[in-house]
């Protein structure tokens, strides 16, 4: 009994902190379909970025705190296995305070592909992330093919592979 309570206490406390920051960051100023996604480069993250230009880019914001962001990043390792030799990059942006929570993330979560922190929240501050997780599935062009609120399992992960098959496939026009 005391372990459902403790679960049920945990799933509420990951349901509250996904409405606060829902309630900071208002979806006013989030990149939707077809935008072009701000350069990553130009915003002081901490860590290092690869060459985006002309790569399909999944750009996953995410927490130490997000319980939904717990279950995504085994299902973005295992995209990130499957596509990333055919030319997908994925950048985790984290945003936790202290470094020392994100690392402790990682240990559990552990990723091959890039992380980098908004440490000064430039970057999702200008963007206005609407809820934890939030993913930005970008086209070769850098524009938004696809905007990922949460992480519904299964659902999201068949989407996820949909849609970045669909970008990784070659147009007859640019080649691959």
């Amino acid at each position: 009994m005391l372990m459902k309570i403790s679960h049920c206490k945990t799933k509420w406390i990951n349901a509250l902190s996904v409405l606060l920051v829902s309630a900071n960051f208002v979806s006013a100023g989030t990149p939707g379909k077809g935008d072009k996604f701000p350069d990553l480069s130009t915003y002081d993250l901490e860590g290092e970025l690869p060459a985006l230009k002309g790569k399909v880019v999944l750009v996953d914001f995410f927490a130490s705190w997000c319980g939904p962001c717990q279950e995504s990043f085994p299902a973005m390792e295992k995209l990130y296995k499957k596509y990333g030799e055919q030319g997908l990059v994925i950048v985790a942006i984290n945003l936790d305070k202290k470094p020392d929570d994100m690392k402790h993330f990682l240990k559990e979560h552990p990723a091959s592909f890039v992380i980098v922190r908004d440490a000064s929240y430039k970057l999702v501050n200008e963007i206005k992330i609407p809820t934890m997780p939030s993913s930005f599935l970008l086209d070769r062009s850098g524009k938004v093919y696809a905007v990922h609120r949460g992480f519904d399992g299964g659902k999201t992960d068949k989407q996820y592979a949909e849609e970045i098959e669909f970008l990784l496939k070659p147009s007859p026009a640019t080649g691959p």
